[in-house]
């Protein structure tokens, strides 16, 4: 589970205040699964199109990664997540 308060604390998910656009894998003192730390050291990035296919198919972007989420493909459920996603932050 996430959050998504300001400064909040990380679930077993990290926090996602601030998702968008921001570099993979850059919340301190998360643990990220080495399949995700693996995605970060090759420059990925947050942006609205990569949480966009994250989020439908996580597996997609992250093949091993540790997120026990199947995906979202119900396309309004998908812009509304995302849209909420990108008013996350100052």
């Amino acid at each position: 589970c996430h959050t998504v308060d300001k400064g909040g604390r990380n679930g077993v998910g990290p926090n996602l205040w601030g998702i968008v656009d921001r570099k993979a894998a850059s919340i301190e003192g998360f643990r990220y699964s080495s399949s995700m730390r693996t995605v970060a050291e090759g420059g990925h990035v947050w942006t609205m199109e990569n949480l966009t296919a994250y989020i439908t198919n996580p597996k997609a972007v992250v093949p091993q990664g540790s997120m026990a989420f199947a995906g979202l493909r119900n396309e309004q459920q998908l812009k509304d997540l995302l849209a909420y996603l990108a008013k996350q932050k100052d």
